[in-house]
């Protein structure tokens, strides 16, 4: 006898969904393998140092004209896309795995950022930005004079 649980029917449930919305129609025709839709979503480190904020994405494969950053009201968003290689003639692929097309990353900046004062790199695939910090978040040593 077997104990029956709600949650796990809902489990299977989601499970079947989840992959029927992930089929899609444009599988080569002859694919072994189920293909899955990915979201293009580009990976990003934030880190932060006494003057501000670094935000590293990652971008390979993205021109430097296809990328776009805005900051507004304190929300800081990097958008563009990744184009598909153009079909070759006499050129088959056999997989692909990289995911293309359009990706929008925001992030919400902390109050004492400068929204004003934000830096922009592109090298090597890789988008960095620095944010300072408000001049009046910055800590001031005082020195302290002896008598």
């Amino acid at each position: 006898m077997t104990r029956w649980n709600p949650f796990r029917e809902m489990e299977d449930i989601h499970n079947r969904l989840f992959s029927l919305w992930n089929q899609t129609s444009s599988r080569p025709a002859n694919s072994s393998e189920s293909p899955t839709l990915s979201e293009w979503i580009p990976p990003v480190d934030i880190s932060e140092d006494d003057n501000g904020y670094i935000i590293k994405a990652e971008l390979p494969e993205i021109k430097k004209e296809d990328v776009k950053v805005t900051v507004e009201n304190g929300l800081l968003t990097i958008s563009g896309e990744r184009k598909v290689e153009k079909e070759e003639k006499g050129k088959r692929y056999h997989r692909m795995e990289r995911a293309y097309g359009s990706f929008v990353r925001s992030f919400r900046l902390p109050e004492d950022a400068d929204n004003s004062k934000v830096s922009a790199q592109y090298k090597d695939g890789v988008l960095t930005l620095t944010v300072a910090r408000s001049e009046s978040a910055r800590p001031k040593q005082i020195q302290v004079k002896i008598n």
